[in-house]
């Protein structure tokens, strides 16, 4: 039996846009873009690795993205950059459940768990997490659905070919959207068989994953044929190396402003999500859009 302070709902408002509440937090999908904070609890991610590899400097960042207007955070153990190596389920559980434990004692920020395994996932939610974040699109281990059926809630399914220490070799594709979409509809409907409820889902394109430069500028051009599967997008977008031959830059941390633009032009093709590294600045990059995308305008509070 699995009892977590875990309340959704799915439903339809007067302006007719879908209505997603994880704990305190209300997702009005299609009305204004939301914000994804990634904390990476690990050494080695691309962009930040070691920086907020234990609890007090994870803390630190996290408080600083609630302070700067992030919806929800998603917590990470283990590094999914091209090239990573797996880790140990023991050493994701290690580095993940003390943070998301500490970080639920102090705020109601909905949490997600970056994982492929189905044990941290359920540790996770255990632990105060509210939602999966599945970068295999539940591919990986395949005790994934049942689990996330079994707690109830609402799962991530992102798009990807082989691993991340493989999927770089994987790019060829006759249309890499109409392909991506043909993913995601087959796991979708492994979800609702293994009894995940169709509301409880939500897709990633992925982003750099198995995908080139161009590939990756293809999916966001191409964003808005993805509402087809009529489930909220998320895009993540942030430092990729997709913008490194266009910026000429090979550090990550120097490509926020590129970061801007791709998140401005995932909005105007339909994101509802945006993972993203830099909360402050890309905050107001959402709001800015929203404005002038679905004009909506709210006030920072």
């Amino acid at each position: 039996m699995f009892q977590f302070q875990f309340r959704l709902s799915y439903c339809l408002n007067k302006a007719n846009s879908m209505v997603f509440k994880i704990r305190n937090r209300t997702f009005n999908w299609g009305e204004r873009t939301y914000l994804m904070g990634i904390l990476n609890v690990t050494p080695d991610s691309f962009s930040d690795g070691g920086e907020f590899a234990n609890v007090e400097t994870a803390l630190t960042q996290a408080r600083d993205m609630i302070n700067h207007g992030v919806d929800l955070i998603d917590i990470g153990g283990e590094s999914t950059r091209p090239h990573a190596i797996e880790i140990s389920v023991e050493d994701e559980l290690a580095r993940v459940i003390p943070v998301i434990q500490k970080l639920r004692q102090e705020s109601s920020i909905p949490i997600s768990i970056d994982t492929t395994k189905a044990i941290v996932a359920q540790q996770a939610i255990a632990a105060g997490a509210d939602l999966v974040n599945d970068i295999s699109g539940a591919t990986f281990d395949d005790q994934m659905l049942p689990t996330v059926a079994k707690l109830k809630v609402p799962l991530i399914l992102m798009h990807i070919r082989g691993t991340p220490k493989t999927m770089q070799s994987l790019t060829e594709y006759q249309d890499v959207v109409a392909e991506v979409l043909k993913f995601l509809a087959n796991q979708i409907a492994k979800a609702i068989a293994c009894g995940i409820p169709r509301d409880h889902l939500i897709i990633d394109p992925g982003i750099g994953f198995a995908k080139t430069a161009e590939q990756s500028l293809a999916l966001i051009q191409r964003l808005s044929e993805l509402k087809a599967l009529e489930l909220p997008i998320l895009v993540g977008v942030s430092r990729k190396s997709f913008m490194r031959p266009i910026l000429q830059k090979n550090l990550p941390k120097e490509r926020i402003w590129g970061t801007a633009a791709a998140c401005y032009g995932a909005i105007a093709k339909g994101a509802d999500i945006l993972r993203v590294h830099d909360v402050a600045q890309m905050y107001d990059v959402c709001r800015v859009a929203d404005a002038i995308e679905r004009n909506f305008i709210i006030s920072r509070v």
